[in-house]
């Protein structure tokens, strides 16, 4: 085959052009995103019971759902949030890569099996089932600077004008809006009035459902009709309603004796609010409404961006006067910038690798031939990508950055070994011929062992598995690819004599021929001293397991991601005022703060749990672009500046977080623990046990005491109605009466639906503000008993003091509390979770457990994944040297060259202060290939020289001196074409300094101890191999 091409180079030419034609269209059409699609799926199960306690909702609502739920197919986990305004919120979290159309499906068939259990006024308003990608890529937030515009028109704006659009856009998932106050027919009962008349809650609410209404009156003239019947004409009727005015003359009572009327709006006020009035949402200092929008799975975020931007802009048209937006939150910002980066570092890795090629090879139009390997390679791997579903992302991108060194190895090899045969005489076309004849199995070897190298990742599952197969197969295709160009243009290219060489160069030559020969004569001397040599190999094996463990280990570093968030919590029962005045506060130390540029805050949402409540907020700092800040500005730092400042609000507990690794995956940095009653002990007892374990995190040493938090409570202060229910029925009293009155007033009912503006929204009555302002209102609401008389609530019972919980939150169907920490400085994310699982042994009491989730999760769940893969890929390696060469012998001799690249690479991240991480462990299965291939270079050109009649000790100088050349050269390639990833800054550069000083270190190591030791494992293990197969005894490794 290479023949072939050596005397077609046009039609090896056209082969090439294609490839990288057919690459450049792939571009294109390749999805652009941060990482693969590794966010677990998520079915978010929703319902509301209006007025119902966090208790009641949890024991009527979310039991129920959660008994059917738990266990469905794909499942990992499964979380929920009951809370005190009535809402259940369970989240389903799926295995990665599970159907999340299939997985709503099933979500669906189980919650239907649950409807029967589920409270009536639960079913009336629905059970909502939404498919959800944890993950939003950024945040519209609509504002009314001059105030103009009141934040319930403002969110109906975002809901009526612009949630749909936006939802239609190609790549857009969904659109959700935080602190959303949709339109109802609020109609707010005076208790007063309606007890002068007589009138009871329940009367209302049965009123409106009778006379709001939607009418089928019919129409006149139907067939069949009477003959000469000329036209059929609808019948329309009034039935039902749509503003305030008309739910007014609502008939609350008729008397029939003397003709009068109660109507709605002598008993009670009726506005068209808002359904929810539990959150508030500020950006800067105007109040927002967030419009959150997701990112639909294998989509191209940074088109997605540009899309929604280009709709707002159209949209934005429309608004009233004194209605802006701003798109401030925006995590494609730092996609594109991390990018932006790689891309600048892929330049600058292309133009150290042509430097050292030139510097070697000493003549441009050979520099050109292995050079044009990279764009053809690596543009055409662009190809195979989109055929395997792959994205551009960090990790293929990174990918691509260490293909440079690689992709242009194979075309080095050929390219100097032509120079070789050149220089001892040949014709250029006879050169070729040779050379590519001695070179063409060590290139298909060193191309097989890459490619095998990474075969065991392709089959690893979850977050792991997404995380690196497609880093390791985009090297794999890459490589591949470059050996095929290597085999077939390079050699095509080599047909002509190259120019005559400068005198510098001539220079440079005879000075590198002498460390040539000096080298090989040196290699005689390491083969004389072996023993010596096996025992420091042996002390460096030793040396390398001490190094690992000193090595701190995490699942992924933490990357400044351009903002973070403050969590606030003000003492239990706070009102949603009192919390927004705190917010404020915050936003004022956070814009005050150097790098931040503006903050926006959510008050009424507990972030870490997702739960409603009244005294939680939520800030989000967004910092300036990354070339504005300096080193003294990372995320990191700031989040440790403004923790000690938050410290500053008395009134409340803040901390700060970063956001995850993984967007999507976890709410914040660090991690989550999940404090599990196991056998329904109760809140009160699960908070003890949630206390006991923070006091034991908190002595210990690898645990930051700062970061380590939870939100669970039982400290809520509520009132528990203790009704006579003798007295009731004494009374006369129906006791679904009672508790119907209580909840009208009190907690809103849901009564049926109008319609406005081509929608359908909900009609709500309640008490209004003043008649639910404190424990004495229950004075002046009243219940009707069977002979008509009205009874105060306030006589049938009293209301007691009590303390309890804000929200109950769930974990796989057990009470649970969350507690959210991190890592003290110096300690690894591995040394913090084994640090929290001491203390929970403990602390915890009988009957309680523990489990991880988020981030924490998918880290243990990995466990010794690294360790399998790193394994399997020596096997594969070993295997395929074995099954080439048709000998045992020569693997070992190969692969002993790995424990070289792996000490380099410990003792390059433990010079840094780095920690071992997955960028990391990829760069230690890269490095098995990559010492593998230097050992080739070397076992191969020694195997044959031995096969020609040298000795084993002069087939070892003479493979020594002869690969000496092209393993520098290919090593100075990739070593610099790495070396701009170690000191990377920017937006990623945690994850490129990882990857880079670990193959970094390997490769300086590799390429330095493997010139020293392979020549010395391979006269070893040769010489056992012949005296094994009683071949005649060999002594000539004492030679002098």
């Amino acid at each position: 085959m290479v023949n072939f091409f050596i005397h077609r180079p046009i039609f090896a030419s056209s082969i090439a052009i294609i490839m990288v034609l057919a690459g450049a269209i792939c571009y294109f059409l390749l999805p652009v995103s941060q990482f693969p699609d590794i966010t677990p799926p998520q079915v978010v199960v929703s319902a509301n019971y209006p007025g119902a306690s966090a208790q009641v909702v949890a024991d009527t609502v979310t039991t129920p759902l959660e008994q059917q739920i738990n266990g469905v197919e794909g499942m990992t986990y499964m979380s929920s949030s009951s809370s005190n305004d009535g809402s259940s919120t369970i989240t389903i979290t799926f295995e990665v890569g599970y159907s999340l159309s299939t997985a709503a499906v099933d979500v669906q068939n189980r919650v239907s099996q649950a409807a029967s259990s589920l409270p009536a006024i639960v079913n009336q308003g629905g059970v909502t089932i939404k498919k959800q990608n944890p993950n939003f890529v950024l945040i519209v937030n609509l504002t009314s600077p001059d105030g103009s515009v009141d934040p319930v028109a403002l969110s109906n704006l975002a809901y009526l004008q612009v949630v749909d659009p936006l939802k239609r856009l190609p790549g857009v998932g969904d659109v959700q809006i935080f602190g959303e106050r949709r339109y109802s027919m609020r109609v707010w009962l005076d208790p007063d009035k309606l007890a002068n008349l007589g009138i009871t809650a329940v009367d209302v609410q049965n009123a409106i459902a009778e006379q709001n209404v939607q009418v089928a009156a019919g129409k006149i003239g139907q067939s069949p009709a009477p003959a000469g019947t000329a036209f059929e004409m609808q019948v329309n009727a009034v039935g039902r309603l749509s503003d305030p005015k008309e739910f007014g003359d609502i008939v609350v009572r008729a008397d029939a004796a003397n003709g009068s009327l109660v109507r709605l709006r002598d008993v009670a006020r009726i506005e068209l609010g808002a359904l929810q009035y539990s959150s508030s949402a500020f950006f800067g200092e105007d109040p927002t409404v967030v419009l959150a929008v997701y990112q639909m799975p294998g989509s191209n975020a940074l088109d997605l961006q540009q899309r929604v931007k280009d709709k707002m802009q159209e949209l934005s048209a429309r608004f009233p006067k004194g209605v802006s937006y701003a798109m401030h939150y925006d995590t494609t910002r730092f996609v594109s910038a991390s990018m932006h980066d790689v891309l600048v570092t892929l330049g600058e890795a292309l133009v150290l690798v042509v430097a050292v090629v030139f510097i070697f090879l000493q003549s441009w139009r050979t520099t050109i031939i292995p050079t044009i390997a990279i764009p053809v390679s690596l543009v055409a791997t662009l190809v195979v990508m989109y055929m395997f579903g792959f994205s551009l992302n960090m990790l293929s991108l990174l990918g691509m950055v260490l293909a440079i060194g690689l992709v242009v190895d194979d075309a080095i090899v050929v390219v100097e070994n032509v120079e070789r045969q050149l220089e001892a005489g040949l014709k250029p076309l006879a050169a070729t011929r040779a050379a590519m004849a001695e070179v063409t199995g060590p290139i298909i070897a060193t191309t097989a062992v890459l490619m095998a190298v990474f075969v065991p990742v392709a089959f690893i599952p979850g977050v792991s598995g997404r995380l690196y197969n497609q880093f390791a197969l985009t090297v794999a295709i890459s490589f591949g690819i470059s050996a095929f160009v290597s085999l077939t243009l390079t050699p095509a290219f080599l047909r002509h004599r190259p120019a005559t060489q400068f005198f510098l160069f001539r220079w440079f030559n005879t000075g590198f021929e002498r460390l040539s020969h000096g080298y090989a004569h040196g290699v005689r001397i390491l083969i004389r001293l072996r023993w010596i040599m096996l025992g420091l190999f042996a002390a460096g094996l030793v040396a390398t397991y001490f190094v690992w463990q000193r090595l701190p280990s995490t699942f992924l570093p933490v990357e400044d991601q351009g903002y973070f968030f403050v969590v606030i919590q003000l003492p239990d029962g706070a009102s949603l005022e009192r919390t927004d005045a705190v917010a404020r506060k915050a936003r004022d130390i956070l814009q005050n703060t150097p790098g931040v540029e503006i903050v926006g805050s959510i008050s009424g949402l507990n972030f870490l749990t997702s739960a409603a409540q009244s005294n939680s907020a939520v800030e989000f700092a967004i910092l300036k672009p990354w070339d504005e800040r300096g080193p003294d500005q990372s995320a990191s730092k700031l989040v440790a500046d403004v923790r000690s400042k938050l410290m500053e609000l008395p009134e409340a507990f803040a901390l700060s977080f970063d956001p995850p690794s993984i967007p999507g995956i976890g709410t914040t940095g660090g991690f989550e623990f999940q404090v599990e009653d196991l056998t329904g002990r109760g809140s009160a007892a699960l908070n003890d046990a949630t206390q006991a374990v923070l006091a034991e995190a908190r002595k210990q040493p690898e645990l930051n005491p700062q970061q380590l938090f939870s939100s669970f409570s039982t400290s809520t202060p509520q009132f528990n109605y203790d009704l006579d229910r003798n007295k009731a029925k004494l009374l006369g009293l129906s006791l679904p009466d009672v508790f119907n009155t209580l909840q009208i007033y009190l907690g809103s009912l849901y009564v049926n639906d109008f319609n406005l503006f081509g929608r359908t929204f909900r009609v709500t009555i309640q008490a209004d503000k003043d008649a639910r302002a404190g424990a004495a209102d229950i004075s002046r609401l009243y219940v009707r008993n069977a002979s008509g008389g009205m009874v105060p609530l306030s006589t049938l019972g009293k209301l007691v003091p009590i303390v309890g919980p804000e929200t109950v939150p769930h974990y796989n169907n057990n009470a649970s509390a969350l507690i959210n920490g991190g890592a003290a400085p110096g300690f690894s994310s591995g040394q913090a979770v084994a640090a929290m699982e001491r203390a929970a042994a403990t602390a915890l009491p009988k009957d309680f457990g523990y489990e991880w989730t988020g981030i924490t999760y998918q880290e243990l769940k990995a466990g010794s994944i690294a360790s399998i893969v790193f394994g399997l890929a020596m096997v594969f390696v070993f295997l395929i040297l074995a099954a080439q060469y048709e000998s045992w012998a020569m693997p070992f001799m190969v692969l002993l060259a790995v424990p070289l690249a792996l000490f380099g690479a410990f003792v390059a991240l433990l010079m840094r202060g780095m920690q071992i991480d997955v960028y990391s462990q990829i760069g230690f299965v890269m490095l098995i290939g990559l010492a593998a291939k230097n050992a080739i270079l070397i076992v191969e050109f020694a195997r044959r020289r031995r096969e020609e009649g040298l000795s084993i000790v002069d087939a070892a100088m003479e493979a020594a001196r002869l690969r000496l050349r092209p393993i520098l050269m290919t090593a100075f390639a990739f070593i610099l074409g790495v070396l701009p990833l170690m000191f990377s800054t920017g937006a990623g550069a945690a994850s490129r300094q990882s990857i880079g000083t670990t193959v970094f270190g390997g490769m300086v190591a590799a390429t330095i101890l493997s010139l020293v030791f392979v020549p010395v494992f391979y006269a070893v293990i040769e010489q056992l191999r012949e005296r094994g197969s009683k071949s005649e005894p060999v002594a000539e490794l004492n030679e002098p």
